[in-house]
């Protein structure tokens, strides 16, 4: 891989509305260049919660062209391969994702759902800021690897797809 090398990441989440959306946002502003982001879910609401455009817009990130999607847009041909896919929530981390096959490397980043939140206007919002921070932080983590690193989980990841391509042995066929 090269310098050049730009690696694609998908984040999932029931709903598409709120995290994963919020993550999105956030990777491909903190990783531009060298990593485009996505998001999707598996029952999307259809809907971007107005909270978390209003807590990205406030803290800097571009908020156009965000909406909620299914996985299903990623399963068609000419979709992006993914090298990580990474579940915001616990039910998607427990679905069988449609898309989860394949090259990608997998991690659950589970954060509670702002948008459960009751109370006040202020404490919603207040619930959107705490996610936010959750999932820059867990980006800025991921960001810090080194890139030799990445390239690596991703090299792997390709290997093991080569392995359980047809004709695999079931123990060939489960590894990741």
């Amino acid at each position: 891989m090269t310098d050049n090398h730009s690696f694609n990441i998908l984040f999932l989440c029931t709903g598409n509305s709120a995290r994963s959306i919020m993550a999105e946002a956030i990777l491909s502003t903190e990783g531009a260049g060298r990593f485009a982001a996505f998001s999707a879910g598996s029952r999307p609401k259809g809907a971007v919660h107005p909270l978390a455009l209003k807590v990205l817009a406030a803290q800097g990130y571009p908020v156009e062209g965000l909406h909620s999607k299914s996985w299903d847009a990623f399963s068609v041909p000419g979709a992006p391969a993914f090298d990580f896919i990474f579940t915001l929530c616990d039910s998607a981390a427990g679905e069988a994702c449609p898309i989860a096959r394949g090259a990608a490397k997998r991690a659950h980043w589970g954060i509670e759902d702002p948008a459960a939140v009751e109370g006040t206007e202020a404490q919603k919002e207040l619930a959107f800021v705490q996610t936010a921070q959750f999932l820059k932080s867990r980006i800025n983590a991921f960001l810090s690897l080194p890139m030799e690193k990445i390239e690596q989980m991703a090299l792997e990841a390709r290997l093991n797809q080569i392995g359980r391509m047809e004709g695999a042995t079931d123990l060939a066929a489960k590894s990741e």
